[in-house]
């Protein structure tokens, strides 16, 4: 949808501005009204879904059209169209200008809004919800994320994505009873959990979760684990919301208790009893409770909730449901036009290029583990190793030193002076005591480990399976130093892009180690930190999030919660989350890992840097951009002085700092903050490295904005070579530039040649994808 930019010849999508379970949603311009409206797009359907599993998707976009459509209430979002454009249904509606629930949230850092706020919210949404109710109408899916707040005060309910018309039962439980989850965990109701009949008394319950939340700032069933949340719903009494923030008016307390009780009938009776019962809620003048509240050092909503001793009877279809984001809403995210999708690629990020084995930075015989630590300090041939012949006195003790020479050259980052050290120990212990000696093995481990640091993989991957082979044989599958060399192996293949297979081997390692070790040894969570990351390059993001949520416990208990290694998970579960596009929660987690590593390692420390870049790229894809940029200007600031105006680094942020600028309308400027970046990029880099075209693309996105198509479109061509000759011409990159290209020329009015491009690259794509369906493959 987004390359036809055109539905139905009347609506001109412009930029993406959220993305939701169903869908996303457009800016876009109605041609014939000349105004700008909302347009929401059912997802890209592809062939691996069941036919059964689309018809209920097609069917429930077109119910919420209908629904939709029929509320007219200044409360409710107005919807203006809706239809089937090339196989992708779509629902236009107004354009609000404001903030959802979720953000509001989140820009007050999670504090509670002030009392005047959540009573004005409180009244608006009950209102609305009165008018959907006469009409028959349950939301289902209420929540922070799905009510907005308008820059004039209007508080709108949105989404109206899984509603149900009251008469029409019997459709309802035929979509239920697909297993698709209806409903977010933090805010469903006790008869949505146990299945039972739905009223609109559900969605008081809902709205009920929501006032809890901005009142206290946290949901009143606050636990990571979603099966104690939905057992919360269904059994636990909330602590009372004075007890978190005792401003609150009593009033508002009861009411959001009485909106939370178990059974319906405990309920106030409707929308309309709840709005004329908020009338005693607002707050005295010159009363306190407009103050946002911190409940610092108190307990949080939840955290004393009911833990059943077996598991409890919930429904199938919550069976596998994780808690989601808590109050998070979609945000604003990347415009078509927009190359700030690479910002977090692998082009941009070497440290995410492979798994994170230690902190960027640390001494890299961290990243060893125990066994090649131990390996590496095997200085002395063991007893019972096979020597070829006699060994001259002091030749061992010689070959100790060098080797431990080379070790002190690669902690001083001097890795190609380290790898020739090396590789000249390996022969002369080759020589002295075979081939197989754990020693010459050692050494050799040691260049592989050189080359992999020194960007030459298809060598080290080499050396390390060699090493692992001989080990294996000399000192069994499962000895620590076997384990080592495997699951550096294991890491190369990642630095490689072969992500299947460093999975396999990822998986094979972890299972001896869990075995031999222990679920909690460091070596062990090591290797599981590294499978989640080839998970989530696998694009498996829940299992990867999953995986990487029990590392970075494990290894908070472990190590401890500020620990580099712990830091690094976190970091991996906040990288996770933004693939989900949940972008709040990994905005708070790469912030959580800024402020950490601060305290640990120092501001000026790589990994702190880091952890700030990526929370400007989170600030981003939230619409925040003029945070993001704020953002950007500090980071450069302090990149420069630690690292230098041309370090990679720094150019990263300079190039995430350009990006903002043009999501601002500010196109000048980020042209010629482009064109900088691009000629450091060039020099320092190359003209052809993957950084260096990210940045000419953006000098050719600034020139499209700016209108001058003609010399975008040079540009784009020179990207779209450049991306061929290193690449393939078939490889993702190469085919989105080539894509690119085509935009450009239908700009231009030069349809004939943007159509044959397309073909073009639509038959790469499709000998692609049939290149890569080779049976019995694939992630499993």
């Amino acid at each position: 949808m987004a390359e036809t930019r055109l539905i139905q010849g009347r609506y001109q999508l412009l930029d993406r501005i959220g993305r939701g379970g169903m869908g996303e949603v457009w800016r876009a311009r109605d041609e014939s009204l000349g105004r700008h409206v909302a347009v929401k797009c059912l997802k890209p359907l592809g062939p691996q879904h069941e036919q059964s599993y689309l018809r209920v998707l097609r069917e429930r976009f077109r119910r919420e059209a209908r629904v939709a459509a029929s509320l007219q209430h200044r409360g409710i979002t107005v919807v203006h169209d809706f239809g089937e454009s090339d196989g992708v249904l779509y629902l236009v509606m107004e354009l609000l200008d404001g903030r959802n629930l979720s953000q509001l949230l989140e820009d007050n850092k999670q504090h509670p809004l002030p009392v005047p706020e959540v009573v004005e919210i409180a009244e608006q949404v009950g209102a609305a919800l009165a008018h959907t109710h006469r009409q028959g109408i349950v939301h289902r899916d209420l929540k922070p994320a799905n009510i907005m707040r308008l820059t004039d005060g209007t508080v709108k309910i949105c989404d109206f994505g899984i509603a149900r018309l009251g008469h029409d039962i019997g459709f309802t439980a035929r979509l239920t009873g697909t297993g698709i989850a209806m409903g977010t965990p933090h805010y469903m109701s006790p008869e949505q959990i146990g299945a039972r009949a739905v009223d609109h008394r559900s969605d008081l319950y809902s709205l009920g979760c929501v006032l809890y939340e901005v009142a206290t700032g946290t949901p009143p069933f606050d636990m990571d684990d979603a099966w104690a949340v939905l057992v919360g719903h269904r059994d636990t009494a909330p602590r009372p919301p004075r007890e978190f923030r005792p401003e609150l008016p009593e009033v508002l307390e009861r009411l959001i208790l009485d909106l939370l009780a178990k059974d319906p009938d405990d309920r106030p009776d409707d929308a309309a009893e709840l709005v004329h019962r908020l009338t005693g809620a607002r707050p005295r003048p010159g009363a306190t409770a407009g103050r946002a509240f911190q409940a610092e050092g108190l307990p949080r909503p939840g955290q004393d909730g009911f833990r059943p001793a077996e598991p409890p009877r919930l429904p199938a279809w919550a069976r596998n449901m994780t808690t989601g984001s808590k109050a998070a809403g979609t945000g604003t995210v990347t415009p078509p036009h927009d190359p700030s999708a690479v910002l977090t690629g692998t082009w941009t990020a070497p440290w995410r290029d492979a798994p994170a084995r230690a902190t960027p930075g640390a001494d890299p015989r961290l990243s060893l583990g125990t066994g090649a630590l131990l390996s590496a300090g095997t200085e002395r041939p063991s007893p019972s190793a096979p020597v070829p012949g006699p060994v001259p006195a002091g030749v061992l003790d010689e070959l100790a030193a060098r080797h431990t020479g080379g070790l002190r050259l690669g902690r001083a980052g001097r890795w190609a002076e380290a790898g020739e050290t090396h590789r000249a120990v390996v022969a002369d212990r080759e020589r002295l005591l075979g081939p197989d000696h754990p020693d010459t093995l050692a050494s050799r481990y040691e260049v592989a480990f050189s080359l992999s640091r020194l960007g030459r993989p298809e060598e080290a991957l080499r050396e390390f399976a060699r090493t692992a082979a001989a080990r294996s044989r000399v000192l069994g599958p499962d000895h620590p130093d076997t384990l080592a060399a495997r699951q550096e192996t294991a890491y190369v293949l990642g630095r490689l892009g072969r992500h299947f297979e460093a999975r396999e081997v990822y998986a094979d390692v972890l299972t001896a180690r869990e075995r031999i070790m222990g679920p909690d040894h460091p070596d062990t969570l090591r290797c599981a930190h590294n499978l989640a990351f080839s998970l989530s390059r696998l694009g498996l993001l829940e299992e990867s999030y999953r995986m990487a949520q029990d590392v970075a416990v494990a290894r908070a208990g472990v190590l401890g919660p500020d620990h580099p290694d712990t830091l690094v998970t976190r970091y991996e579960v906040a990288y996770t989350l933004g693939q989900l596009d949940r972008w709040s929660d990994a905005l708070r987690t790469y912030r959580d890992v800024a402020e950490a590593r601060t305290r640990v390692l120092g501001p000026d420390h790589p990994d702190t840097l880091a952890a700030r870049y990526e929370a400007g790229i989170c600030l981003g894809r939230l619409g925040r951009s003029a945070e993001a940029l704020e953002l950007y200007r500090a980071l450069i600031d302090d990149r420069t002085r630690v690292q230098g105006h041309d370090h990679p680094d720094t150019l990263r942020a300079r190039h995430g700092m350009g990006v903002n600028l043009g999501r601002l309308g500010r196109w000048e400027e980020a042209l010629a903050e482009a064109r900088d970046v691009c000629a450091l990029r060039a020099r320092v880099l190359g003209a052809d490295h993957p950084d260096t075209l990210v940045s000419r693309r953006e000098v050719a996105v600034g020139l499209g904005w700016l209108g001058r198509w003609t010399d975008a479109l040079a540009v784009y061509r020179d990207v779209a070579q450049a991306r061929q000759r290193v690449l393939g011409a078939d490889h993702p990159d190469a085919l989105a530039s080539r894509n690119d290209e085509a935009r450009c020329l239908q700009q231009l009015g030069r349809t004939a040649e943007a159509g044959e491009l397309y073909r073009q690259v639509a038959a790469l794509q499709h000998t692609r994808a049939t290149r890569g369906r080779v049976p019995g493959a694939g992630p499993g």
